[in-house]
């Protein structure tokens, strides 16, 4: 803790080596370009704000400095403001989207509501053209109370800093309150070592102490430092002095700072209140809200010489707990003089949302007009902040209402927007507010049909697809197009349960859908896919079809009709090109959906839309391009927060034949889902561990693993079951599970007529069939196959044509297709199915070749997809908007690559064949014999 008086450059501080180390060490990290992140996490009066001031006398970086304040947490950006403020001229040098996102967070222009991440990417732009050839460091205290979207851009920023000569430092009392920061580097903060404290204690008390009163304090203060510094006077505690227990200690310093507060004349408290009432500690707000009281910046100045507060380019309390302590100690009709004071003082039409929040502030009770401009300002809050921001003016905007009718209604539109920014629980809350007042039918619907939605978020079981389903009846009375979107909403949700549901299967939802009315215009996307859907399950996959089709091609034509369209759709509209075997379209629909996440900065949605993509690279037989959106989809998901994606990476770890990897992530992954309650998940790893069985030959054991998901044929698995089911069936000699399968197999074949489902039923039926019919089938399968996207299912045409020549005795024919469908295999990275086609070319007297290819050069999954993009042309800022990465980011990861590969431009990079490894965690790339 901070020694008075300070050394002539630095703080000194009592003890906290390790933490001074940690905080040099970044420093000099800085000097020499690489970037990096502390969280420094400990209670109030700990030390973090005094490390954050050892940090910042740092001799070399520029700094930037903000705080999160308690009473401005609903104030889009307000911190992420402080922290660029001095720098807001140079965001016009940023590249236009993100110069239009800071502009928009930053209340500069009007526009949609700017996505959170691209913020971040935005600001991580703008911090490192800020650094220049000056490192920067940003500090960021009390993080606890920092508003969500500053957090989430600043937490996005600080995950991307490592080659950038910037450095994020935040303060933060329980880390658990700002889970954007969780994963970053924590700095964990006790009380000081017992000599350290006994030290300190001398250096504030300076005569002599009551030995009893000196131990008491000691053992109450538990090291924590401003809870000594912050002590009476000698005389009061030599006299008896009782602190209170050791876990009231932050309350014992704010009380300390109020007795300071209360020795200053009146002026000087209530011009604190008004700085501690605004946070962004604007001085010419200030002084303008001051003047509205009769106040001028001279009635600050007993508060600056008590070492409370500072006026300068910036109004900075000593510490977070005078600001808390200032507040707190106002009467609540002080606190509402200040903050009409302050709205007054504001700008209506540059800072609307924020004069609105200082006059709900000022409220006493109901306040119509100040409602009404609290629930105008929402609008302007979303295009700022999104439903966060939004969610906060709207529900101040119900409690201020008087009317009962419209505080109800205001109260359903605030729990919408909640829900939207993930707040369930004061969704809840807001929707309880909602139904005490007089609601219409329709709101009634609305109501019930959210409480439903809240339910599925929270618990993805099938009690919460059953409200979701009575939530869409009641709907369907007074509003059947919001009928027709909640009746998909809640079909997404029960084929996502899947096997666990018990209350409510996906037929009874397709039925009640069956019942709503469609919507006017005919003809909408997402009428098309409810009555496909419908169709589908209760009429069968035949009369579906047509439907289907019609689905397929509007989603191939719409961008997100106008909007990012609703739950499940895309995913479900997917679903549908796999169902029909339309593998142009399936993937069309797939690189579409990650396109447009990417152009969107949507983390939220991307790791979905990676993995869908993937899955289509699994059926092209690039296993290496999908192993690499696995690997940004497993870190996109883990920086939001979401499930992991355990069950793509075992599908991909399936193909490759990685045996032990496939079984471990198996496990995992059906863990995972039997508690989240996701029953489609679990028949994905089904799939996945059948083509393993099935690559290794092991067809007993696939045979068994698909047998919960054959029986239950779900939707957008019906490419995919029949066929690992029926290679299994066929070596096993199951002919009891293969006819009917097989037969299944056919009938939809025949109905969607594409070159991928007649080519896998002619290899189906080859495997089932003998001598000539047998090998018509087998040469019209590849035939088919090869006029298809699906290259793993052309070359384990050729492997099966292969093993069954053999076994007619055909050696020399056996030996031309089985070479093929090795080479092929092979080059894919499908080893266990390869390394069938190898024992089987063995039998037949050849020994296949290896590959020849030199020693390999490990990149890191990152490197490697840096290396691809890099490879077509792309610029650095090009790659780094696609990878949310800044551009000497990428400059720093390409100087890595090229000091692996021993090349020297990127230019070189085109020439390489970017080939896989084996080695797990890394995508190598295979140089060139010559080098």
């Amino acid at each position: 803790m901070t020694l008075p008086p300070p050394g002539p450059e630095r703080p000194l501080l009592l003890g906290r080596q390790h933490e001074r180390a940690a905080l040099d060490s970044m420093i000099e990290g800085l000097a020499a370009g690489h970037g990096g992140t502390i969280v420094i996490c400990g209670e109030a009066g700990i030390g973090k704000s005094a490390l954050l001031a050892y940090a910042r006398s740092a001799p070399g970086p520029r700094v930037l400095r903000a705080e999160g304040g308690e009473f401005e947490t609903g104030c889009a950006f307000a911190a992420l403001h402080q922290l660029c403020g001095p720098y807001l001229a140079e965001i016009a040098a940023l590249p236009a989207p993100q110069r239009a996102e800071l502009e928009i967070a930053f209340g500069l222009r009007d526009g949609h509501p700017p996505d959170r991440f691209r913020v971040g990417l935005a600001l991580l732009h703008l911090l490192s053209n800020v650094a220049g050839d000056t490192p920067l460091l940003c500090v960021v205290d009390d993080a606890q109370w920092l508003d969500p979207m500053s957090a989430q851009a600043l937490a996005f920023a600080a995950r991307r800093v490592r080659d950038e000569p910037v450095a994020l430092l935040f303060a933060v009392r329980d880390p658990a309150a700002r889970p954007e920061l969780r994963g970053l580097p924590r700095l964990p903060l006790a009380g000081l070592a017992e000599a350290d404290a006994r030290n300190l204690l001398l250096t504030r008390i300076r005569a002599p102490l009551d030995p009893r009163v000196r131990e008491r304090v000691l053992a109450e203060a538990r090291g924590n430092p401003l809870a000594l510094l912050e002590l009476p006077s000698t005389g009061e505690l030599a006299g008896g002095y009782a602190r209170p227990d050791a876990t009231a200690a932050p309350t014992v310093i704010e009380s300390s700072f109020r007795a300071r507060l209360a020795g200053l004349p009146a002026r000087a408290r209530t011009l604190l209140l008004l700085a501690a009432a605004e946070p962004t500690g604007n001085p010419s707000l200030l002084l303008r809200a001051a003047a509205e009281l009769d106040l001028g910046i001279g009635d600050a100045r007993p508060a600056e010489e008590a070492g409370l507060v500072s006026f300068g380019t910036w109004v900075r309390f000593r510490h977070p707990l005078v600001r808390s302590a200032v507040y707190r100690s106002a009467s609540p009709e002080q606190r509402r003089t200040a903050h009409r004071a302050l709205a007054r003082s504001l700008d209506m039409g540059s800072d609307g949302d924020r004069r609105a929040w200082h006059l709900a502030q000022a409220a006493l009770g109901p306040d119509g007009e100040t409602a009404d401009a609290m629930f105008r300002s929402a609008s302007r809050a979303r295009a700022r902040g999104g439903s966060a921001a939004a969610a906060v003016f709207l529900a101040e905007a119900a409690r201020l209402t008087p009317e009962p009718g419209p505080r109800a209604e205001r109260a359903l539109a605030a729990a919408a927007a909640k829900r939207e920014a993930g707040v369930l629980d004061e969704a809840l809350g807001l929707l309880s507010v909602a139904r005490t007042g007089p609601l219409g039918p329709r709101a009634r619907a609305e109501v019930r049909a959210l409480r439903a939605r809240i339910a599925f978020d929270q618990n993805r079981d099938d009690a919460a697809v059953a409200q979701l389903l009575h939530a869409s009846r009641a709907m369907a009375a007074v509003d059947p197009p919001a009928a027709r979107e909640s009746i998909l909403d809640t079909l997404a949700a029960a084929v996502f349960v899947g096997r666990f549901a018990h209350t409510v299967r996906v037929c009874e939802v397709a039925e009640a859908a069956r019942a709503i009315p469609g919507g006017e215009p005919p003809g909408h996307p997402r009428d098309l896919l409810l009555d496909a859907l419908t169709t589908q399950t209760t009429e069968g996959f035949a009369a579906a079809v047509p439907l289907l089709r019609r689905v397929v091609e509007r989603y191939g034509e719409e961008r997100g009709n106008g909007g990012r369209p609703a739950m499940g759709e895309l995913w479900l509209a997917c679903c549908a090109a796999m169902d029909l075997w339309e593998d142009g379209a399936w993937i069309c629909l797939a690189e579409r959906q990650l396109t447009d996440a990417r152009t969107a900065g949507a983390l939220t949605v991307l790791p979905v839309a990676l993995s869908y993509r993937a899955l289509a690279h699994l059926h092209t037989g690039q296993f290496d391009d999908a192993s690499v959106l696995v690997s940004e989809a497993y870190a996109i998901a883990d920086e939001v927060g979401a499930p992991g994606l355990e069950y793509v990476d075992v599908t991909v770890a399936a193909w490759r034949g990685e045996e032990t990897r496939t079984l471990r992530l198996a496990e995992l992954a059906r863990a995972g889902a039997r508690e989240r309650g996701e029953g489609r998940l679990v028949t994905a790893v089904e799939y996945a561990q059948a083509v393993l069985f099935n690559g290794l030959g092991r067809y007993d054991a696939a045979l068994e693993i698909l047998q919960p998901a054959y029986r239950l044929d779900e939707m957008g698995f019906h490419a995919w079951i029949l066929t690992e089911f029926l290679e299994a069936a066929a070596r096993t000699g199951d002919q009891e599970a293969a006819a009917p399968a097989l037969q299944r197999l056919l009938d939809r074949a025949e109905s969607t007529g594409t070159d991928w489902a007649r080519g896998v039923a002619l290899r189906s039926r080859a495997l089932l069939a003998e001598g000539p019919e047998a090998e018509e089938y087998y040469r019209e399968a590849i035939a088919r196959l090869d006029r298809t996207e699906g290259a793993v299912h052309a070359a384990r045409a050729r492997l099966v044509h292969g093993e069954w020549l053999r076994r007619e005795g055909r050696r020399l024919e056996a030996r031309t297709v089985l070479r093929a469908a090795h080479e092929r295999l092979a080059a894919m990275g499908a080893g266990a199915f390869a390394a069938r086609a190898a024992r089987e070319l063995d039998s037949t007297g050849e020994h296949p070749r290896g590959r020849k290819v030199p020693t390999p050069v490990g990149l890191t999954a990152q490197e490697y997809r840096i290396a691809r993009l890099v490879a077509t042309g792309a610029t650095s800022k090009e790659v780094g908007t696609q990878l949310f990465l800044s551009p000497r980011t990428i400059d720093a990861h390409l100087r890595n690559i090229f000091g692996k590969l021993g090349i020297t431009s990127r230019r070189q990079l085109r020439d390489l064949p970017l080939e896989r490894d084996d080695s797990p965690g890394e995508c190598p790339v295979r140089t060139h014999p010559d080098g």
